[in-house]
């Protein structure tokens, strides 16, 4: 079985994680969204936030689960038994930092392979950066994030 780990904060899922989530799970028997425990960003959604998010989010998606970790994510992906780490790429810009991080994982485990997708070019400019900055100044968000996560950071009020 080809298991892949799509690792990401998704803080939030975004439409453009959706489309490669949906790319890979047409090639892999097996994608598991990976939430990442990070030290180094302040979350805006908690990790429980999200995992119930994309839980909400991926119901059309039969080979797709979701899971938090923390430490290295190719540690994570060892213990889950994947062959493949997902790394979405938006634009040129990306490929960069992401080949880096591709090398890196390559060095400590040479069995677990990183797959570039790329997304649609109508979700080329979404990030989730993108969604908080638009979310805390009172726009509207609708357009780039599933339906589950607009209804939710709709009750949610502005800090």
């Amino acid at each position: 079985m080809k298991i892949a780990i799509y690792p990401g904060s998704f803080d939030p899922i975004t439409y453009g994680h959706l489309d490669i989530l949906k790319n890979a799970a047409g090639i892999f028997d097996k994608v598991i969204i990976a939430v990442a425990h990070n030290d180094a960003k302040s979350g805006f959604l908690s990790i429980e936030e999200r995992v119930e998010l994309i839980k909400k989010s991926i119901t059309d998606i039969e080979n797709a689960e979701v899971d938090s970790f923390d430490g290295l994510t190719i540690e994570y992906a060892k213990k889950r038994g994947a062959n493949v780490l997902i790394r979405g790429l938006r634009a040129v810009s990306d490929f960069e930092f992401e080949m880096q991080l591709s090398q890196t994982n390559s060095a400590l485990c040479d069995d677990i392979k990183t797959v570039f997708l790329t997304t649609k070019p109508k979700y080329n400019f979404i990030s989730s950066s993108t969604i908080k900055e638009i979310y805390t100044n009172g726009g509207d968000i609708s357009k780039f994030v599933p339906k589950a996560v607009d209804e939710y950071l709709s009750k949610r009020i502005v800090s």
